[in-house]
């Protein structure tokens, strides 16, 4: 499969997963869920299937598998911190490139 194609499908199917699963228990259940495991499964789920979608397109983007594990260390770090997300993208960005020099 090529790899535009790919991209596009996975952000397709996290689409349309996190639309169905607010959607569906709207037009499916006309009552209040009051089923707290329920009610947190709902609520993750979007954020499961996203992480689930993205994590290995975020280890093989690079060209070596290690400067993505690198750089998906170092940006959990930097928002596990900061919070901030140019402050994320930029550190991850940087790793990415210092041990892709160190790898050449």
């Amino acid at each position: 499969m090529e790899h535009n194609t790919y991209i596009y499908l996975a952000i397709a199917v996290v689409a349309l997963t996190t639309y169905l699963v607010r959607v569906l228990p709207l037009t499916l259940i006309r009552k209040e869920i009051k089923n707290p495991f329920i009610r947190s499964f709902l609520y993750y789920v979007p954020y499961v299937t996203l992480a689930v979608m993205t994590f290995p397109a975020i280890i093989y983007a690079t060209d070596s598998i290690w400067s993505g594990i690198a750089a998906l260390v170092v940006g959990v770090l930097v928002a596990w911190f900061s919070g901030n997300l140019f402050m994320v993208a930029l550190s991850a960005c940087a790793v990415v490139f210092i041990v892709e020099m160190l790898i050449l």
